[in-house]
């Protein structure tokens, strides 16, 4: 009779399936965070694009150097940018180009063309670092914009 009394007796069952689940309700919950975090930085990182590249084109005698495009992007970075790794956005992160046939028009100061109608191009590449779930490793965002010079 023993036997029926041990298969019968289901004390600290819960405990045991809420142990086996437990991981895996951290998992996902940590997942959701995480991943907002990272659809939320994503768009930090195409508005701080888009905002040097707003600063780029706009007509102004001189027009802003290169390193002060980049500035701004990173301004607008560190201000909203959600990060719990090692990794912030820097200058070498930074590419500025100028689409331009014309080379009446280039600039050699700033290394871009500077004339109304020429295309600036700001490429913001980013390293995103995950807190918990690390072992996915970091995810390189990418932003571009191109802008026409007014």
């Amino acid at each position: 009779m023993k036997p029926k009394m041990i298969i019968k007796n289901q004390n600290g069952g819960a405990v045991v399936e809420f142990a086996i689940i437990l991981p895996l309700l951290i998992f996902l919950l940590f997942g959701i965070i995480e991943g907002g975090l990272l659809l939320y930085n994503k768009q930090i990182i195409t508005n701080a694009c888009r905002e040097g590249a707003r600063a780029g084109i706009v007509s102004r005698t001189p027009r802003l150097s290169n390193g002060a495009i980049e500035d701004e992007v990173i301004k607008y970075g560190k201000a909203y940018l959600v990060t719990f790794g090692l990794a912030t956005l820097e200058k070498a992160d930074i590419d500025l180009l100028t689409i331009n046939n014309d080379s009446t028009t280039f600039n050699p100061a700033i290394d871009r063309c500077t004339s109304f109608g020429c295309d600036l191009k700001v490429v913001v590449t980013y390293d995103y670092d995950f807190l918990v779930l690390s072992a996915f490793g970091p995810i390189t965002l990418n932003a571009k914009t191109i802008m026409k010079m007014e």
